[in-house]
């Protein structure tokens, strides 16, 4: 008597199912852990050259209700296509496959990591030439004065700001939506990226891409900034994020770098040349002053938060499939 191998399968089928999406998540993660971003035909990079070819022959209207609605029809756009694609081939025979894809491309730890690590070994060894250089890679503002603490500031803020925009937001978003969420929400930050400033070039053109931003990163960027203090300096973290979140000038990130800076026992903030213009920055964080070793912090800390967001997803689908299936 032949074997039957269809119980078998059915089983496998069904758990596959119940856990898919801690099992995306992981896969996802993993996947970034092991191959990083691609080296070449990076699909942001094809994006964003789109997104400059668009904005090129669009963003042509000094009138600010003119570029704010030629603005929104520019990402939308952008983004329709993209995720109607991503939807149906998520939910197509290769289903599964497509979500981790999807996922581990709107994932960026690996190569946040890796800038960092590339700042911090020419700024632990007082390279400030070198490492300057590395810093104006990842952020938009002047880098080509600063000392080792502002150095040292601005990378640590960017790890933990994009800690959010480039893990945390697109897991929240694979939740809700799956790959097309995860996608939405990476190409959504992207092009904020590229046009959310209050440049005049941007001030009426970006306004659409800024404040969508805004509102897909409004729960993510708090459960980033609960991860950081669970994962840190809990009490210090809870603190600066309830008596500084406010204080900064972008709603997401002010609770995300406040609880961070909190979580790392370190000063945040200060002053900033961006376009030209200074900006004085409030200060957010307690203790030391910024210093080589707070990049380093800041990596775990992230690197902490991930782990814990995949215990909770997987102890949490665990749970809903015992008790609740």
């Amino acid at each position: 008597m032949p074997f039957n191998y269809y119980p078998i399968l059915s089983t496998c089928s069904t758990a596959l199912s119940a856990y898919s999406t801690a099992l995306t998540i992981i896969a996802a993660v993993l996947l970034d852990v092991l191959l990083g971003e691609p080296k070449r035909w990076h699909p942001l990079v094809g994006f964003g050259w789109l997104a400059n070819w668009i904005e090129r022959r669009l963003n042509r209207h000094t009138q600010p209700l003119a570029a704010r609605i030629i603005g929104l029809f520019s990402w939308l756009l952008l983004l329709a296509p993209f995720v109607a694609i991503s939807y149906f081939a998520t939910h197509g025979i290769l289903g599964w496959l497509a979500d981790v894809l999807l996922l581990y491309f709107a994932i960026g730890a690996c190569s946040l990591m890796q800038h960092a690590q590339q700042i911090y070994v020419p700024l632990s060894q007082h390279n400030l030439e070198e490492a300057r250089h590395a810093i104006s890679m990842i952020v938009s503002r002047d880098t080509s004065q600063l000392n080792e603490t502002e150095i040292a500031t601005a990378t640590v803020e960017s790890v933990l700001e994009n800690g959010n925009d480039a893990i945390f937001g697109a897991i929240f978003w694979f939740m809700l939506l799956g790959g097309a969420g995860a996608l939405m929400f990476r190409l959504a930050n992207t092009l904020d990226a590229m046009w959310g400033y209050r440049t005049p070039r941007f001030i009426y053109f970006g306004w659409a891409a800024a404040r969508l931003d805004d509102l897909l990163n409004l729960i993510p960027a708090r459960l980033t900034a609960l991860s950081y203090a669970l994962c840190g300096n809990t009490r210090n973290a809870i603190k600066c994020w309830a008596t500084q979140a406010g204080t900064w000038y972008s709603p997401n990130a002010g609770p995300v770098m406040a609880a961070g800076a909190g979580a790392l026992q370190v000063k945040l903030g200060g002053t900033a040349i961006y376009h030209g213009t200074t900006k004085q920055r409030p200060t957010l964080g307690m203790g030391k002053l910024a210093n080589a070793s707070h990049i380093l912090s800041a990596i775990n800390l992230v690197k902490r938060s991930t782990l814990l967001w995949c215990a909770v997803i997987t102890v949490a689908t665990i749970l809903r499939n015992t008790y609740f299936a």
